[in-house]
This record gives structure tokens, C-alpha cells and sequence, in this order.
């Protein structure tokens, strides 16, 4: 029907140029005889959101007509027929003088949109761009469902929070398209699995981890061994401790042994005379030095470089001890 009416236009048009061409005052007939009229150059229309046309109207009065939107909403029309799409619908604009009317049927198409992802992984701080294309080149707005998974900015960059799920939207004009967000959990992986140290001695745990965080250090047993932020362990006392590394809920441990040590005195036993004094070395496998005591000091003393005095006639006994370890030197004092 349109394609007969854009043909029949043309000649129309002629007929009404001819009618308009004869001088007025040799036509004798009274204004009431006339047949009223108005001719579109369009009478449909096919458009996207926020497109603007033109309408052009003949009357057979020669005046302009009055325009209407059957629902502005959707399309809005002015004063010399200038139409502007602004939601998805169909619409008719009507041209109306007395006597006469015609309209344009106008079909609204809704927005399309293409997003670049409909779904990704990334994990936490980890940025991925996406980026939208829309059938009427209209700027969109993008959403995240949930922003304490993901959060995406006004340019589409998507940046990880912690673990989970969420849905980011694109919308524009009543349109959307998503893209399913997945943050991962990390792997993480430790350059030790277990670590043997004796009281004292450090050594360094590197925790490898994907997304990149810094893990979160702690020991389960800070009296036997105990770690710093970076992950150097420093054993404190003869035990087991187990050092995790946790990111995001994943962990890896290492178990850390501290060794009670292994001392070996230079004498057993000793016999010394009241007033005189020896010294006995020790030897120690931690490489810490020994907590020297006296069984019985009103028979021997010893100080702390394990210098022994004979003080009285008796016997006494002097250790060596380290870490829950100790050796003993038999000594016996006469007169």
C-alpha cells in the first residue's frame, strides 16, 4: 500500500500545483464545494530510538496544519512536523486542518546491543574491560548485581573484589545485555612444605599466589614458632607449629619442626679440690650457648661461661641445658 501511495504522490502533487495555478477570481464556486485535503510526503516511517525526520504536509488550503502524537511519549512531533523517536513503539503523527487529516504511522525499533563477553573469569584485583555496541550508537550504562564481588565504572572496566558471582548489565533505552562474572578463588603454592630449625634460627616462607594478593600470615602455635608479614618463621622453643598462608579463604602450610638439640660436654665427671676451680666446654647442635646450673652451690658453683668452683668436700652435679635438652658433669669435691 505504500508503494502506491508514493507513486500516486508525484501526480497528485501535479494535480494540486495545476489547482493552485488558476487565478482565483475566475472560479465562481463557493468555498463549500471544495473538498478538503492534505497530502504527507511520508505516511510511514521506520526509525531507531532518538532518530529526528521531517514531514512535509500540502494543504488544499495552503496553510499549515496542526500536528499531534498519538502518544508523545514514544515520539513527539512539532510545529512544522519534525518528528523525534524516543522510546521503542509504534506512533502515529497526524496532520489535521479543518475538514481533513492524514498521518504517518511511525514504528520505533528498540535498541540492540552487543556486548563483547557474555561471560568471564578473573580473579581478585584483576581487571577485564568490556566494551558494548548499540544499534543506534547510544551510550549505555553498566551495573554489577553485586559490588562487593565486582565492581565495573562507567567505561566498562571490571575490577575483582573477592569470590564469587555477579551479573554485569549494559542498558540503554529500555535495552540491556549481561556478561556472568565468575572471581575466582587464588592457588597459592609455598616454596617448603616442612621446615626443621632449632630454638632461635630463622628461615623464609614465599607463597606464590595467582590473583597476586599478599597472603595473610600466622602460626598455630606461636610458643614453639612464630611468623612476621613477610613470612620469615623464627623458631621460638622445641615443638611443632604449622605456618599457613591464606588468600581469599585458600591456604597452604608449612610445618615447622623445632629440634630439641644434642649437647655434649667436654668432661663427665670431675674431681677437684676444695678451693680450685675447672673449666668444661659444651657442645651444642642448635649453636646456642647453654644455661649453666648446680645441683648443690654450697659444694660446686659454676657461672656462665662454665668456669666450675670447688667450694666443699661433696659431690654436686653441673648441667648443661638447652631447649629441653641437658647434660650433666659429675663432680666431686674433697678436701
Amino acid at each position: 500500500m505504500s508503494h502506491i501511495k508514493k507513486n500516486l504522490f508525484p501526480i497528485f502533487l501535479s494535480l494540486v500545483l495545476i489547482f493552485v495555478s488558476f487565478p482565483f477570481q475566475t472560479i465562481s464556486a463557493k468555498a463549500s464545494d471544495y473538498i478538503a485535503f492534505i497530502v504527507l510526503t511520508k505516511y510511514s516511517e521506520n526509525v531507531d530510538i532518538g532518530a529526528e525526520f521531517n514531514i512535509a504536509a500540502i494543504t488544499s488550503t495552503g496553510k499549515l496544519p496542526t500536528w499531534k502524537s498519538s502518544n508523545s511519549s514514544l515520539a513527539s512531533v512539532n510545529t512544522y512536523g519534525k518528528v523525534t523517536a524516543k522510546k521503542a513503539g509504534t506512533v502515529t503523527i497526524t496532520a489535521k486542518i479543518k475538514n481533513a487529516e492524514a498521518s504517518c504511522r511511525v514504528t520505533i525499533n528498540k535498541t540492540r546491543i552487543t556486548i563483547s563477553k557474555t561471560s568471564a573469569s578473573i580473579e581478585r584485583g584483576e581487571i577485564l574491560k568490556l566494551t558494548a555496541a548499540t544499534s543506534n550508537n547510544s551510550q549505555v550504562t553498566w551495573k554489577s548485581s553485586k559490588k562487593s564481588i565486582a565492581e565495573i565504572d562507567e567505561n566498562g572496566v571490571i575490577t575483582g573484589i573477592k569470590p564469587g558471582e555477579t551479573t554485569i548489565t549494559a542498558s540503554v533505552q529500555g535495552s540491556s545485555a549481561t556478561c556472568k562474572i565468575k572471581v575466582k578463588a587464588p592457588t597459592i603454592s609455598l616454596n617448603l612444605s616442612t621446615v626443621t630449625l632449632y630454638r632461635g634460627q630463622k628461615n623464609q616462607l614465599k607463597a606464590s599466589v595467582s590473583s597476586g594478593i599478599l597472603p595473610a600470615w600466622k602460626s598455630n602455635k606461636k610458643s614453639v614458632a612464630v611468623v612476621d608479614d613477610s613470612g620469615s618463621i623464627t623458631a621460638v622453643k622445641h615443638g611443632t607449629a604449622v605456618i599457613s598462608a591464606t588468600v581469599d579463604g585458600v591456604s597452604k602450610s608449612c610445618k615447622v619442626v623445632v629440634e630439641i638439640p644434642t649437647i655434649k660436654l667436654s668432661a663427665l665427671e670431675l674431681n677437684l679440690k676444695q678451693g680450685t676451680a675447672s673449666t668444661i666446654s659444651a657442645s651444642i647442635s642448635s649453636g646456642n650457648p647453654p644455661v649453666w646450673t648446680s645441683s648443690n652451690p654450697k659444694v660446686a658453683t659454676v657461672d656462665s661461661t662454665g668456669r666450675i668452683t670447688a667450694v666443699k668436700k661433696g659431690t654436686a652435679y653441673i648441667y648443661a641445658s638447652e631447649d629441653g635438652a641437658k647434660e650433666r658433669c659429675i663432680i666431686h669435691v674433697s678436701e
